[in-house]
């Protein structure tokens, strides 16, 4: 079974927003997920969002080292294990931590028996927790994609400085079509909403990481946007030295 780490003290609005996340993806969505992040058939909707998971996937799989042998590697809000599963193929040593126990044990059974080099060890809990210790490498895909600007940055400052290569984290683009997105989804039922995405600036978000990542050597390495009928997120690769 998966380890589970207490929950870290952190600022109200991060752990009220984080309370949400964990509630919606451990409870109400889990079957949801489950399917999304299967072979299994889905509607047209989902399958946009699943071909778009795909490429970003890919996209942050891309901006890894080919070989990760001998390096630690922290896939954070790694869902049903997918990515983590590639990064051990590779021969990484991988911490895979995510806030819903439920997943976790979905990821443990979709587990492949043979790694390789590699190896995975599945968490559930609080991907700032200090206790998880450093790493050459963190990949955040769509884990941050929930939290206010100035949320995001601290909780990267935090990874920032347990990591001594590059960090690898993905955003939602502040556009006119997710805008509108967003506004529909304020009609639906409370119990039906998944917690909200939030729209970030992307010039916004790089000025607020440079200036608090900047004098520490880190820097911006690559930015692109994965856009796939209903899903748009936009990746950010930033390296150290």
């Amino acid at each position: 079974m998966p380890t589970r780490f207490p929950v870290a003290e952190r600022p109200a609005a991060y752990a009220h927003r984080r309370g949400q996340i964990e509630t919606y993806f451990d409870r109400t969505a889990v079957q949801a997920w489950a399917r999304l992040t299967s072979d299994a058939p889905v509607g047209r909707i989902r399958a946009t969002v699943r071909a778009g998971r795909g490429r970003m996937r890919a996209r942050l799989l891309d901006w890894l080292p080919a070989d990760l042998r001998g390096q630690r590697l922290l896939d954070a809000g790694c869902g049903t294990g997918a990515l983590a599963v590639e990064a051990a193929r590779r021969g990484a040593e991988v911490v895979a931590i995510d806030l819903s126990p439920t997943l976790m044990a979905l990821a443990q059974e979709r587990l492949p028996a043979d790694l390789g080099e590699g190896r995975i060890r599945f968490l559930a809990g609080d991907m700032l927790d200090p206790a998880l210790g450093h790493f050459d490498h963190v990949v955040a895909m769509d884990s941050l994609i929930h939290y206010e600007t100035i949320d995001t940055v601290q909780a990267l400052a935090a990874l920032a400085e347990r990591t001594r290569a590059s960090m690898l984290f993905t955003f939602a683009p502040r556009t006119p079509a997710l805008a509108a997105m967003h506004a529909v989804g304020r009609w639906f039922p409370r119990s039906d909403r998944a917690p909200a995405i939030v729209p970030v600036a992307e010039a916004d978000l790089h000025q607020r990481l440079q200036q608090r990542l900047g004098g520490q050597g880190w820097a911006l390495a690559g930015t692109e946007r994965v856009a796939s009928g209903f899903y748009t997120s936009q990746a950010m690769a930033w390296r150290r030295g």
